[in-house]
């Protein structure tokens, strides 16, 4: 038995009505069903490869946090499935309002797993197509020197390792502004134990893995609440776009949930979103449709030289040679 699989039914009768989990198992043999919303949900170690990856169930790091809470009710809002990562399954109460609410048990399912534990990942990915990571050093924790290295890079980097292996579609990571250009007021994030640099070198390693990726760098979200939206409306840009700028975290999720339901609209690129009440109102799909992918402006970069260097006027000859005081 695996207690790490929990249905939302089941967990909150164990929290509410102190009624014993049932678990789910993972002794499905080869060829048995292993679609989620079926009870032969999990296949042995061993054969998890065998296992088709689906882009309609996402796994979602950090489901319990601010953003990672929100995204998972948009996902399933939009009719996706959803495996919800939490590092403690008594700590989920957070999420299960959305399946309540909505009345989609089959629809999500939530998972223990502990992202600086290696060994747990993949199979917890399950059949998952799409792996959405929303997960951060505590803020309530600020006296944790080690914080952002264990967890915005190297559990990050573990859920990376562990997408490759499993063979995921899609890699979606949330950073922050500010990772790769140094500004105002982004970039006072680093005092906090260098969290920028933690997060761009999990951007680098998720860039590196060779999996199709979405990098996310949304703006300050402490202060904007769910409201925000409707008086700020959201703008993308390119990479090292913004130093600044606020957006909400209801914002963000919608953004994530736009992007695994528009897999083709945001492959390999890095956005950055703010929100402001100057911006027009548009729909996600045309914001992300603007956007280039990082492989259309590597493969431009080198053209945009050659052409500038072209551009670059010549000195004239006197200008060159060496200054003499003796005339020839």
């Amino acid at each position: 038995m695996d207690s790490r699989f929990v249905r939302p039914q089941i967990l909150l009768a164990r929290l509410h009505f102190e009624l014993p989990v049932v678990q789910a198992t993972s002794t499905a043999r080869d060829g048995d069903d292993t679609k989620t919303g079926t009870k032969k949900l999990f296949k042995l170690p061993g054969t998890l490869k065998l296992r088709k990856k689906d882009t309609t169930v996402v796994f979602v790091a950090g489901a319990t946090g601010n953003v990672g809470s929100r995204t998972v009710k948009e996902l399933v809002k939009s009719g996706l499935r959803v495996r919800a990562g939490v590092r403690s399954i008594d700590k989920a109460e957070s999420i299960l309002g959305v399946s309540i609410s909505y009345h989609v048990y089959d629809q999500l399912e939530i998972i223990d797993c502990d992202l600086e534990k290696p060994e747990e990942i993949e199979s917890a990915l399950g059949n998952s197509g799409v792996v959405i990571c929303a997960i951060g050093a505590s803020e309530k924790e600020v006296l944790d020197v080690t914080g952002p290295y264990r967890i915005d890079y190297e559990a990050t980097k573990n859920l990376i390792a562990a997408a490759k292996n499993a063979e995921v579609k899609h890699f979606i990571l949330v950073t922050s502004l500010g990772t790769t250009k140094f500004g105002l007021p982004a970039s006072v994030l680093n005092l906090f134990w260098g969290v920028l640099i933690w997060k761009a070198k999990a951007e680098k390693a998720l860039i590196d893995s060779g999996l199709a990726y979405t990098i996310v760098r949304p703006g300050g979200m402490e202060r904007p609440t769910d409201a925000f939206k409707e008086t700020h409306n959201l703008r993308l840009a390119p990479k090292d776009t913004f130093t600044g700028g606020q957006v909400s975290r209801l914002q963000v999720a919608e953004l994530l949930a736009c992007i695994a339901n528009n897999l083709e609209l945001a492959e390999d690129k890095i956005l950055e979103a703010i929100a402001e009440t100057s911006a027009p109102l548009r729909s996600l799909e045309d914001l992300l449709i603007e956007i280039p992918s990082q492989k259309k402006v590597e493969k431009d970069e080198p053209k945009k030289k050659v052409v500038e260097a072209i551009q670059v006027d010549t000195p004239p000859i006197i200008s060159s040679r060496p200054l003499s005081p003796y005339p020839r």
